[in-house]
């Protein structure tokens, strides 16, 4: 029996209000992994954890996503988007009453857990659902998904902003049960048959260097989301640093859409530029001025990398024979999520935030290596 939200096969979609479904799934997905920023002050406050638990708990979040990744990629080879951004709403639902039922870090670890998976199950309905919709359109298309994605990094530091911990989990909540609604209702493409697996695309030269640069793009932000908050809220409130990662957010979907109208790789090597430059200027700042400059700076090579590591996928892999190498691109790339906050953290506390850039500034050369290897005949 049909659900209500799926169309027939092979006739692509490419109603306004599917694409408003889709940008706002976006928006709220990022909200739910740029939420936990703004509370982690107030949690390392309530549980007394140190910033190595607390950077272990938000890592949690992105090893349920390199789960939900692979859950997604055998529905949607089976079924279509719809389940999969019905399944993930419901997953980042439960995990978000975590916060609201609990107050043990465990739960809350768990919790984030159950989240990550749910995200990853929307991020791949996303995609699919944009791939079959506007076939031709990828590059343009997804970089404005991208740019939906990092307006949700402003929803969630603003819904961060509540007090306590409940308080935002709580609003995240609430938005993600109504979301609900406009998913089952709107008639979104079916996709059996539309994307197959192939293995041979992951051997490709693009393939492999779009791997690194998303796994790059993704280190940044979750060192941004996941380390650094740490390091502001010595001179700033839980609210202040909502506002100024919201902001942030605004810098990098601007980037992020702007992006799209140029080289994928060119894009890429000015991104490696930038997040060095505002890693390190944020990292070995204590001056709020100084912190302002650094998020402009990181946010813009935050946006640019993004679209660029989407770019040359696209151009690396036929969008039709995708499965495999973006289920495997999402999973490396979410790595560097995991990785940010797991070394971060304890460098920060051995070392101070400056080494933290200095890890960033690494993961950017690596970057940039790989992009001169492709360069040369």
């Amino acid at each position: 029996m049909s659900t209500g939200v799926e169309q027939a096969e092979g006739a692509p979609t490419r109603s306004g209000a599917v694409y408003a479904l889709l940008l706002g799934l976006g928006a709220l997905d990022a909200g739910g992994y740029s939420l936990i920023a703004p509370v982690l002050p107030g949690l390392a406050a309530q549980t007394g954890a140190s910033a190595t638990a607390l950077g272990m708990l938000v890592a949690m979040f992105p090893l349920g996503m390199i789960a939900g990744f692979a859950l997604g990629g055998a529905v949607i080879r089976r079924s279509s988007p719809a389940q999969l951004l019905l399944g993930g709403l419901s997953l980042v639902a439960a995990g978000s009453l975590g916060f609201i039922l609990s107050t043990d870090v465990a739960v809350f670890a768990v919790s984030r857990l159950v989240m990550g998976m749910g995200s990853g199950g929307l991020w791949l309905g996303i995609t699919f659902a944009t791939l079959a919709a506007w076939p031709g359109q990828e590059y343009l298309c997804m970089s404005r998904i991208y740019a939906a994605y990092s307006a949700g990094g402003l929803l969630g530091p603003l819904l961060g902003a509540i007090h306590g911990v409940r308080g935002p989990f709580g609003a995240y909540l609430a938005l993600v049960l109504l979301a609900i609604v406009p998913a089952v209702t709107l008639r979104l493409p079916a996709t059996g048959g539309a994307f197959a697996p192939d293995r041979r695309a992951l051997h490709s030269p693009g393939f492999r260097a779009s791997a690194v640069a998303i796994a790059f793009a993704v280190l940044a932000l979750g060192t941004l989301e996941g380390v650094l908050p740490l390091h502001f809220g010595t001179k700033l409130g839980q609210a202040q640093i909502g506002v100024l990662y919201a902001a942030t957010s605004v810098v990098v979907a601007v980037a992020g859409a702007v992006a799209a109208r140029w080289q994928p790789r060119m894009v890429l090597l000015v991104s490696t530029v930038l997040v060095a430059a505002g890693f390190t200027l944020a990292g070995t700042s204590t001056a709020v001025c100084a912190w302002i400059a650094a998020l402009v700076i990181a946010g813009i090579g935050i946006g640019l990398a993004n679209t660029g590591a989407t770019g040359v996928l696209l151009d690396a892999v036929p969008a039709r024979r995708i499965v495999t190498a973006l289920v495997l691109w999402s999973q490396i790339g979410i790595l560097g999520y995991l990785v940010a906050p797991a070394i971060g953290g304890p460098v920060a506390d051995a070392f101070g935030y400056g080494a933290v850039a200095v890890v960033v500034a690494l993961a950017a050369m690596g970057v940039a290596a790989m992009l001169a290897r492709r360069d040369r005949p």
